[in-house]
């Protein structure tokens, strides 16, 4: 454990010499291992840079590194992409936002520099590529692109990226859950930890998310503490690090919107059932579990490990459940959506009665919300 800890440090050390995009950029990433509301906060910041006056009208880039895709090296995502080809979180983004340029690469460094210079996806040949400062590996992954034509992006939102020691973002947010104070966890294989608790004194802005609804401001205070925030006041969303830099802190929520189905087919009636069977591929499904129960009874819930890819055999099984309870609703999530339309032949009787829960982020205060519309318009 010793030497993983000093592993970590000297990746750490690495990433904060490391150089920036050639164009501004936001990082949204974490220390633990899923479940601490990345896709929505990254969808959020999106909005705000498309509501705002600086960024409005410019064309924004979202790179992925596209989770457990099937897709090598760098893939532009349409909307009519599969889930399996450029992942579910790139897929649910891109579907959201068309007008966002959207790409999975694992090597974040080359993903930005297509992004910002796309006509670099047309070089085939090696000698122009190293004439063009492109590496072997790059101009293979521009043979593999499936897709040539792309805006250059002006601004890049990085998925995921804080572990990435070859590139550090211009704004870096960092993603806390409040159910799981960082400080209180172990690393894996013993915790939830995939990184040192102290990469929060990274972060430009740190973000505890899955709050409740209703908080005071001695339960910030108290989170603060358990962060190691020193002179938290709630009032100016600031406090310092023990090294005495200094600290934004915001609390935001998850709240889950009105039904939406996932194929034309369904019957929207179903939506109005008083039972519902589940099933989900997410990293931590028990706050589904609880909004549901307030409004339907759960008659059958099917927990996936997260990112799970469904097989004939998983919707097979949920097709059983379904006869069971001919009168439920069939519930997902909006990844879980993604992954299921990737399945051939969904018989009838899904389709009539598969709804998603599409989620959306909410700040504690307005004043937080500014806040961070203020640090993205300064970008």
């Amino acid at each position: 454990m010793l030497i993983h800890r000093l592993i970590l440090r000297a990746r750490a050390r690495k990433w904060r010499k490391a150089p920036g995009a050639e164009v501004p950029s936001v990082c949204v990433g974490n220390v633990t291992v899923g479940g601490t509301g990345k896709t929505p906060h990254t969808e959020l910041i999106l909005s705000l840079l498309q509501e705002s006056d600086r960024w409005g009208n410019s064309q924004l880039g979202v790179l992925s590194r596209g989770y457990k895709r099937r897709s090598r090296g760098f893939q532009q995502v349409l909307r009519e992409s599969s889930a399996a080809f450029s992942g579910d979180e790139p897929l649910q983004i891109k579907k959201k936002f068309p007008a966002v340029t959207v790409a999975a690469d694992k090597d974040r460094v080359e993903g930005c520099r297509f992004l910002v210079h796309p006509e670099l996806l047309r070089i085939q040949d090696p000698k122009e590529g190293k004439a063009a400062g492109m590496s072997r590996k790059m101009v293979r992954s521009a043979r593999g692109c499936k897709t040539k034509e792309l805006i250059p992006s002006e601004l890049i939102v990085l998925d995921d990226a804080l572990q990435y020691n070859k590139l550090r973002a211009s704004l870096n947010i960092m993603l806390v859950d409040w159910n799981r104070p960082v400080f209180s966890d172990r690393l894996l294989p013993f915790g939830k930890l995939r990184d040192l608790p102290s990469r929060l004194w990274d972060a430009d802005i740190i973000i505890v998310t899955k709050c409740p609804h209703h908080m005071d401001n001695w339960e910030k205070v108290r989170m603060a503490e358990k962060l190691r925030i020193r002179g938290f006041e709630a009032s100016s969303s600031t406090g310092t690090s023990p090294s005495g830099k200094p600290v934004t802190l915001l609390f935001s929520g998850i709240e889950y919107a009105p039904m939406e189905p996932v194929f034309p087919e369904a019957d929207i009636r179903y939506s109005y059932s008083k039972s519902a069977v589940l099933f989900s591929g997410i990293a931590n499904d028990t706050p589904l579990k609880a909004w549901l129960s307030d409004s339907y009874k759960i008659a059958h819930a099917f927990s996936f490990p997260d990112h799970h890819r469904y097989t004939r055999a998983d919707i097979s099984e949920i097709e059983s459940a379904v006869r069971h309870f001919p009168t439920s609703a069939l519930v997902t999530t909006e990844k879980d959506a993604q992954r299921v339309l990737d399945c051939p032949s969904i018989p009838d009787s899904i389709k009539q009665r598969l709804f998603y829960l599409p989620l959306k982020v909410f700040f504690s205060t307005p004043e937080e919300l500014s806040l961070l519309k203020g640090v993205l318009d300064r970008l």
